[in-house]
């Protein structure tokens, strides 16, 4: 039987024990980076979503749809 490998605590594994500034690295080395650093920004998003308030939550969809909103697509090949 092979070994299950849960995203989550693998994610939280990797960055248990960084400072603010080795997160925000982290952060940053993501964005646009390969597609495989996709999850691991979803499991950071997850984490800051469950621990702020509604407020914020609502100011951060609002973000989203204003910036998704205007994105020009290209074709999915």
């Amino acid at each position: 039987m092979g070994i299950m490998l849960d995203l989550r605590q693998a994610v939280i594994h990797k960055v248990h024990g960084q400072d603010e500034e080795g997160l925000k690295s982290m952060i940053e080395g993501s964005i646009d980076a390969q597609e495989a650093a996709l999850p691991g920004l979803g499991v950071m998003f997850e984490i800051i979503w469950k621990n702020i308030d509604r407020q914020k939550q609502d100011e951060l969809v609002g973000i989203l749809s204003k910036h998704i909103s205007t994105m020009n697509l290209q074709p999915l090949s």
